[in-house]
């Protein structure tokens, strides 16, 4: 009987960030800026990799491809997560709700099997230097690519069709600034058993095992950095995978906090602000993380400005 009294809803509400009061504009005008500065970076760095031929190596190949996968992250969460600011929260399909969370997902399970690339990439660069060039060619680096966006679109829309097919009733509220799949499956009144059990077996492809393979490469170039005799070369050999190691970290760092800490053992506003720091943060700290120090990068927008 109570199924039957059940009505389904088409539409999810997402609450945002409530009681905002007099810092609303403000906090508008943040999130604004953080949006323009974080397209306008991964933009430059996606034309600068494209036009400079000092940038055709296989870690600004790579580098560029994480740019793409930032562009897509903040362009699929951003609007609806200013939308709710100025708005005291929004509203979306369903539909919308599951293809935002689709395309965030593809996104991010894109960027794990990438930054498992790229520690692949340096290992080569720094443990077998004498055979980079045959190793990590222009084909080798493009089917990795090919073959890392195929697994995360296919992945990820398993889990999307499975959480789209879930039935929800009466609940329609959910209290985030974006639709991910945690918040989604706690609005559903079907058993989520099964889509949770997909969800944690599908991550250990995506997620689990390239982690492992980055933790094996930098135990592999540890190794190889510590067989160095002189300092200079010891700092040489580091330099060349500290900005990607520095990602790593804070990308595992969130990624952990959010979805492998249990949910009660933190409120939601605390769960929104790391999540703010892991959709809107990364996104915009990755480009100036991999070019502030890197003087072929400076180079190339030096060189890109005389031009124009």
């Amino acid at each position: 009987m109570n199924e039957k009294n059940q009505t389904l809803v088409s539409k999810i509400v997402l609450l945002g960030f409530q009681n905002l009061h007099n810092f609303k504009i403000p906090i508008f005008s943040l999130f604004l800026l953080i949006y323009i500065m974080t397209v306008w970076e991964n933009v430059l760095i996606i034309v600068l990799v494209s036009t400079s031929r000092n940038l055709q190596s296989p870690m600004y190949f790579f580098l560029q491809q994480l740019s793409f996968s930032d562009l897509l992250q903040t362009a699929t969460v951003v609007p609806s997560l200013l939308q709710s600011i100025i708005n005291d929260g929004t509203k979306m399909s369903l539909v919308a709700c599951v293809s935002q969370f689709y395309f965030f997902a593809a996104s991010e399970t894109f960027e794990c099997l990438l930054l498992a690339v790229m520690s692949y990439d340096r290992y080569v660069a720094i443990c077998i230097p004498l055979r980079y060039t045959s190793i990590m060619s222009r084909r080798v680096c493009v089917k990795a690519i090919h073959g890392s966006l195929v697994l995360a679109l296919s992945f990820v829309l398993i889990t999307a069709n499975a959480a789209g097919a879930l039935q929800f009733c009466d609940q329609n509220t959910m209290n985030h600034f974006f639709c991910d799949v945690l918040p989604l499956l706690e609005l559903s009144c079907s058993d989520t058993f099964f889509v949770k059990l997909e969800i944690t077996i599908l991550s250990i492809p995506v997620v689990i095992c390239p982690f492992i393979l980055i933790i094996v490469s930098y135990l592999c170039i540890a190794h190889a950095i510590l067989k160095i005799v002189s300092t200079t070369g010891r700092q040489k050999a580091f330099s060349t995978c500290s900005s990607h190691l520095a990602v790593v970290s804070i990308f595992y760092g969130t990624l952990t906090v959010i979805y492998v800490v249990p949910p009660r053992n933190q409120s939601q506003t605390i769960n929104k602000m790391i999540s703010l720091l892991y959709t809107v943060g990364i996104p915009l700290v990755n480009p100036v993380i991999y070019s502030l120090r890197n003087k072929e990068m400076h180079s190339a927008l030096k060189h890109l400005l005389v031009y124009e």
